[in-house]
């Protein structure tokens, strides 16, 4: 039974990607490594959209997002933190774990971030040192106007790092790293990079770079210091995951092929399909404003009289898909179709095929058999 994974990450691995992992082990101390970190690196810059340099690390995301609290603050700075789910509060919890001097703007789940209650803050507080938001959020699918946040912070005090998680909202999401005036984001494999988890990769402007310089946290191993001295050669300071990094060499190479636009169209095309077949089943949003709906996941409520805990569970063991159930208070009360990576609108008919006989076997009969496979393919012929 094929194994789909309709998730927010990890996402599927193109082949390519895959088998280059199956290829004999080089050693990362060679002019070979150096060249592939090289390429490696120039796709990041594609894909983020910056000419900043971004540094790759072997870590999970929330290794790169612990990484920028150490090095780009001291103890006791005092900054913003925006949470619009359960990964813009650990971006909280890691400042507050290191010392800094954390103000929450928190708001419900499936709900936006507002520049206005962040300029209110700073209104009150000049001497903030940075702030800390997520671009999508993958708890929710909350996308988060990440332009109009860089522009009014700028516009502020142009001295505040704007620091920003884009691990599941890169290369699916519209992001422009330089343009949005952003001063460090993170990013992970095993979202919109298509390969095995395991890396984590970091942008930092100059204005980064510098405050990395005056930062009195404690940090080794995740040193953007260690990091940056080793980029200039094209090499790591610690041994890497070289095998995964050969897989995001590969799918670097298959971005650039499509084209990064046109990467987040296609993201965008299966965010639309898959709308249509939760209308089309008479499914609510967990995000009321379309506007606010990220191109990575899309997140339905629970129809009530349904055991939530059993869709996700049932769609993997019975149908070999993977969907993602909800996280924290909302454990059993949502579930999230993801829509990143290796993926084509096909794959949403497929899901949806499954998705259908999942809710039925659970006693959900808002819908006649064949409306959500109707209303996907009607929107893929009008497209």
């Amino acid at each position: 039974m094929r194994n789909l994974l309709m998730t927010p990450g990890p996402t599927p691995v193109p082949e390519e990607s895959r088998l280059v992992m199956a290829k004999e082990i080089i050693h990362h101390r060679t002019k070979e490594f150096s060249e592939i970190i090289k390429e490696v690196s120039d796709g990041l810059k594609y894909v983020f959209k910056t000419k900043n340099p971004v540094l790759t690390l072997t870590s999970s995301g929330t290794g790169a997002m612990e990484a920028a609290v150490v090095n780009l603050f001291s103890k006791g700075d005092k900054v913003i933190a925006v949470s619009v789910g359960n990964f813009g509060k650990r971006f909280a919890q890691l400042g507050k774990t290191f010392g800094l001097n954390i103000i929450d703007i928190e708001y419900e789940w499936g709900q936006s971030a507002k520049v206005a209650d962040l300029m209110d803050i700073l209104d009150k507080n000049s001497d903030v040192k940075g702030v800390l938001i997520t671009h999508h959020e993958t708890s929710t699918g909350v996308l988060n106007d990440i332009e109009s946040f860089g522009k009014a912070i700028k516009d502020k005090n142009k001295d505040i790092l704007f620091v920003v998680d884009a691990i599941s909202g890169l290369s699916a999401n519209e992001f422009e790293n330089d343009k949005w005036l952003i001063d460090c984001a993170v990013s992970g494999s095993q979202k919109g990079f298509m390969a095995p988890p395991g890396l984590a990769f970091v942008s930092l402007s100059d204005m980064a770079i510098e405050a990395c310089k005056k930062s009195d946290i404690p940090k080794f191993y995740f040193s953007f210091e260690k990091a940056l001295k080793e980029y200039e050669d094209n090499q790591t300071p610690f041994t890497p995951a070289i095998t995964t990094i050969m897989s995001v060499y590969e799918s670097c190479k298959l971005i650039k092929k499509e084209g990064i636009d046109k990467t987040i169209e296609r993201h965008k095309t299966m965010k639309e399909a898959v709308c249509e077949g939760v209308k089309a089943l008479n499914l609510d949003f967990f995000i009321k404003n379309e506007n606010d709906r990220g191109n990575t996941v899309t997140t339905v409520v629970v129809p009530e009289g349904v055991d939530g805990g059993k869709i996700a569970k049932i769609m993997a063991s019975k149908y070999g898909i993977t969907i993602a159930g909800g996280q924290g208070n909302y454990k059993g009360k949502i579930f999230r179709i993801g829509h990143l990576g290796d993926l084509d609108p096909l794959d949403v008919v497929t899901t949806f095929s499954a998705l259908e006989l999942v809710l039925s076997e659970l006693g959900y009969k808002n819908f006649e058999p064949g409306d959500s496979l109707k209303a996907i393919q009607k929107y893929l012929l009008n497209k």
